[in-house]
């Protein structure tokens, strides 16, 4: 299996490892470690001295509560990091919802753009459609940041979650778009229960029955603290443990903070299946 990107064709017969770049003041996890141009960079440089295989950059917060990004805003944070990461010998993803940074992003080079709102703005379809073949990931999510943790989906998440992702695959395929380029992402947190989120990591095989690869993003995320009772900046445990789960039941990209210690896990899990 492959992902088709704009510069890159990724191999995913192995499980690969996308690192976070959040350019923002304001994420959940690391909010303002990474703010400034100069700061990203070096957190991309390291992360692909590490061995991140696929870099994420991203200028706006999906912390629930979180108020939008300004477009200028958000293109001021991203782009500067964007031009200097292209040249880093890896995929870069840029993690946006707003058609016209997409469209920015992908000029300057980018190879995959990672969509929380899996392209239901008006006119990201299109600019995904319009490129000869960059990669993009869909992402579930029920509701929008502001509001999606107060009112989270209802009943089994795991059969919504793959009629929704199914929903918007058709439609971006019905406008050209090559199924090769396509991941899928459940949106782990983003509008579900503790026990919702487990429930689409636990039955993750029948997410894959339709043959698009899956993203897996546990990294820090609270449903960990809840079940660990470990703040944020305590949860590598669980993020790993989160981690190795997702690779073993056959998710393709692993979305970390942390990818000196994911890929370390990845290795252990690899002795196993060569083996066995």
């Amino acid at each position: 299996m492959h992902w088709q990107t704009s510069r890159y064709t990724i191999d995913l017969s192995r499980p690969r490892v996308m690192g976070i770049v959040n350019v923002t003041p304001d994420s959940f996890s690391d909010g303002g470690h990474y703010a400034s141009t100069r700061a990203a960079l070096a957190h991309c440089e390291q992360l692909v001295a590490e061995g991140a295989h696929i870099l994420d950059l991203g200028g706006e917060s999906s912390r629930p509560g979180t108020p939008p990004v300004p477009l200028e805003e958000e293109l001021a944070r991203v782009l500067p990091v964007l031009r200097e990461a292209v040249t880093l010998g890896v995929p870069v993803s840029v993690d946006t919802y707003k058609p016209e940074v997409m469209r920015q992003a992908l000029d300057l080079g980018a190879d995959i753009v990672n969509d929380i709102w899996a392209l239901r703005q008006p006119g990201a379809r299109e600019v995904i459609a319009a490129h000869p073949n960059c990669g993009v990931c869909l992402m579930h999510m029920h509701g929008e940041p502001q509001t999606m943790q107060r009112t989270p989906m209802e009943g089994d998440a795991v059969p919504q979650v793959l009629s929704f992702l199914k929903q918007h695959t058709q439609a971006l395929c019905a406008l050209g778009v090559d199924k090769a380029r396509i991941v899928w992402d459940t949106g782990i947190g983003f509008g579900k229960t503790v026990e919702q989120n487990f429930a689409l990591l636990a039955r993750q095989a029948e997410l894959l029955a339709d043959g698009f690869p899956l993203l897996a993003g546990w990294s820090r995320k609270s449903s960990l603290g809840t079940v660990t009772g470990l703040p944020v900046n305590e949860r590598l445990a669980p993020s790993l443990a989160a981690a190795l789960l997702a690779a073993e039941r056959g998710a393709s990209v692993i979305r970390v903070h942390d990818v000196k210690e994911t890929l370390a896990v990845l290795k252990v899990l690899r002795a196993t299946i060569s083996i066995a």
